[in-house]
């Protein structure tokens, strides 16, 4: 038998409600990322996502707040993991990308370095 908890249960245990998890997510999103667009828009959309997804965002986004503060910080980290720290186009490109797949690209980067 899985012990593992559904998303909706992970929610409901780790912050109550969704609309409590989504004020969560924006606050994070709003501290690591520059927002564009309407904040109630955004929120409304995040009301409609499923409870994994926003609970995959929240995780994301604390992390990248815990570990680099901003978005921009962690493609900084990313370009000089790879390789690429002053290729400036490049930094830029990954600014551009989602935070998740930023983050996802930085802990490859980080084993590549570890494991050679």
């Amino acid at each position: 038998m899985s012990t593992r908890k559904s998303p909706l249960a992970r929610q409901k245990d780790e912050h109550g409600s969704k609309e409590k998890l989504v004020d969560r997510v924006l606050g994070v999103l709003g501290s690591i990322a520059k927002q564009e667009g309407d904040k109630d828009e955004l929120k409304a959309k995040l009301l409609a996502a499923s409870n994994k997804k926003l609970l995959r965002l929240f995780e994301v986004g604390s992390e990248i707040k815990e570990k680099f503060g901003s978005v921009e910080k962690l493609a900084e980290a990313t370009a000089k993991g790879l390789g690429r720290a002053k290729d400036a186009p490049y930094v830029s490109k990954l600014k551009t990308l989602t935070p998740a797949r930023l983050l996802d690209l930085f802990r490859t980067a980080e084993k590549r370095n570890r494991a050679a």
